[in-house]
């Protein structure tokens, strides 16, 4: 009887909400954008905020699983990279009582892409990224979240192959040089660039594949088979 008690007693705890934000971010245009939904429902009701959605309690998999089922069910995407960024939470963050987020940040290439708005959405565009967060309010703590991703990620971009996987599956030396370059918001020295990248050996040339130039034709390259983020030994 002690047991059954203490078993309803602990039912009894109220429990926050918790949901999974993704900031998903592309480049667009010449710089950074990341990707958000009108809100067609309370609250924040009309406002832009990142893609997100609740934790099923039925979910059998982790925490990035359901990052990704949201990226599906909300926007159609299947990102080729998912990071976690950290849990966000409070009882000021949403009207509707303690909720807990846990945010996570997904890079994708634009090139191709066809979005898909999903329930509780008005309609999902991109918008670009000016310093670290972008022109209108975003509902909850969104404008927070957003801030930390984007500075997480510029930070990475320092030391590590991360902006390939902005990439589309096949691309020139020179269009990678311009990913980090815009992501920095700073030019590189090519021979240096080229060199730290070779060093780094996240790369293989696409046989027999190659993109016409005007002076003569650049070598297509593909991340190799197996591999992720690869973490240089000094900044780039």
């Amino acid at each position: 009887m002690t047991g059954n008690r203490d078993m309803t007693a602990e039912t009894d705890f109220l429990r926050p909400l918790v949901t999974v934000d993704v900031v998903i971010l592309t480049l667009k245009d010449g710089g950074l954008q990341t990707l958000l939904m009108k809100r067609a429902a309370e609250p924040f009701r009309g406002d832009w905020a990142l893609v997100g959605g609740y934790i099923h309690p039925e979910e059998d998999d982790d925490l990035e699983a359901a990052a990704r089922r949201i990226l599906g069910v909300k926007a159609g995407i299947a990102a080729p990279y998912v990071e976690q960024l950290q849990g966000f939470g409070d009882r000021r963050r949403d009207p509707r009582g303690w909720t807990v987020t846990f945010a996570y940040v997904a890079l994708i290439a634009s090139e191709g892409m066809m979005l898909s708005k999903g329930a509780n959405a008005d309609s999902v565009a991109w918008w670009p990224v000016a310093g670290s967060g972008v022109e209108p309010a975003l509902a909850f703590d969104h404008t927070r979240i957003l801030a930390a991703a984007v500075t997480r990620i510029r930070n990475k971009v320092e030391y590590t192959s991360l902006p390939v996987h902005l990439m589309p599956p096949c691309f020139t030396l020179t269009d990678l040089q311009r990913v980090y370059e815009q992501i920095l918001g700073r030019p590189m020295d090519k021979s240096q660039f080229r060199r730290r990248i070779a060093e780094a050996e996240f790369l293989e040339a696409v046989p027999g594949e190659f993109r016409l130039a005007s002076n003569r034709p650049a070598q297509l390259y593909r991340i190799r088979a197996g591999l992720s983020t690869i973490f240089f030994d000094r900044t780039i």
